[in-house]
């Protein structure tokens, strides 16, 4: 009997009962969107039910107010791709947002990202309106799907581990920080190229810098801390290297401006003076689980450094015995200078350097 070919052999292996096992142990939480997921896209069909459970700029806004949109709007969707890809979303949230956080933190991180970015979406659309005149802008754009959430999810991975590298190619690394921008520009492509509906695009970037702004200013800690205020997780970093500058002097200056008018907080940095030998400046919002965490991706960033820099370098081995040879014996001299005297040390550092000046390079 013939063996079954090796396409056949790994697409199988996909079926093996450990992977399907690391799905269903998933939690509840992640289980359930799951199946909410499925559930909304087969009441998608219904053209009736669709228009009811997706946000609609003229009904979700006064004087309609259909505010339970806010809430289905995440879980339908009409292409079976797109609810494979926000299945996959939620179950690598399950993985890397879980531990860290507690159920009502990210309870509450999507209930802002997705609720806000929908409504902001929606206020877009009525200012085309107003701009067009067209009310196709107000009664015939839906917007839906887990778009917010994935931009939210990119920046929280951006968060906690913003040197990890995901993917290694050519023209150089790919890291946790770049996922946001990535992400943004395909989703941005694939609505001007017709693959995805309109306001996906713009629902995807209202996510992902909502849940920057709650994340960098309002996510409480369990240290009773508010926000992060690292410099890795700044706006200006979320650019390439050459457009920081810009970005990081606009956003700057934007945020001087929230200040002045009570916005936002200007953050405190707490002073610990009590070692004697040094002080420790602590910012708000470095919670001690982000801070291990990132010491440890340092320390491997550093190591792996560290490890290239030596397979470069050309140390010489005990066996060089020439080299060995070659070396003033300066050593035996300065061992000697502790029993001798003054006077003797002199003349005795002075016959040792004159021998190492006259020794031949080899």
């Amino acid at each position: 009997m013939e063996n079954p070919p090796e396409n056949v052999t790994r697409s199988t292996t996909i079926f093996q009962p450990s992977v399907i096992l690391s799905v269903i142990k998933n939690s509840y939480v992640v289980k359930g969107a799951s199946a909410a997921l499925l559930l909304f896209y087969c009441l998608s069909f219904i053209d009736t039910v669709f228009d009811h459970l997706c946000v609609v700029p003229g009904y979700v806004l006064p004087p309609n107010f259909w505010v339970w949109t806010l809430l289905t709007h995440n879980f339908l969707q009409s292409h079976i791709l797109m609810v494979v890809v926000d299945i996959c979303v939620v179950i690598m949230s399950g993985k890397i947002i879980e531990p860290l956080w507690s159920p009502l933190q990210i309870g509450i991180f999507f209930a802002v990202v997705t609720s806000s970015a929908a409504l902001i979406t929606a206020g877009f659309y009525v200012i085309f309106y107003y701009v067009t005149g067209n009310t196709d802008y107000l009664f015939e754009t839906h917007i839906h799907g887990l778009g917010a959430y994935i931009g939210g999810f990119c920046v929280t991975v951006k968060q906690l581990m913003p040197e990890e590298v995901l993917l290694r190619l050519p023209l150089g690394k790919i890291r946790a920080k770049h996922v946001p921008l990535i992400c943004l520009s395909i989703a941005i492509t694939l609505s001007a190229c017709g693959v995805l509906n309109g306001p996906y695009a713009i629902h995807f970037g209202f996510g992902v810098l909502i849940s920057w702004i709650y994340l960098r200013f309002y996510q409480k800690h369990g240290n009773g801390n508010t926000g992060d205020m690292a410099e890795e997780f700044s706006f200006a970093s979320f650019f390439p290297p050459p457009l920081e500058i810009f970005v990081a002097i606009i956003s700057n200056t934007i945020f001087s401006l929230l200040i002045r008018i009570k916005v936002c907080k200007k953050p405190q940095r707490k002073y610990d003076v009590s070692s004697p030998t040094t002080i420790t400046v602590t910012l708000p919002g470095t919670d001690p689980v982000d801070a291990e965490r990132r010491r440890q991706l340092a320390i491997k960033a550093l190591n792996e450094r560290l490890s290239k820099a030596g397979e470069e370098t050309s140390w010489p081995g005990l066996e060089d015995d020439d080299d060995v040879k070659d070396i003033p014996e300066v050593t035996v001299a300065m061992e000697t200078l502790d029993s001798s005297t003054p006077a003797a040390n002199e003349d005795l550092v002075a016959t040792d350097i004159n021998n190492a000046n006259t020794t031949p390079n080899s």
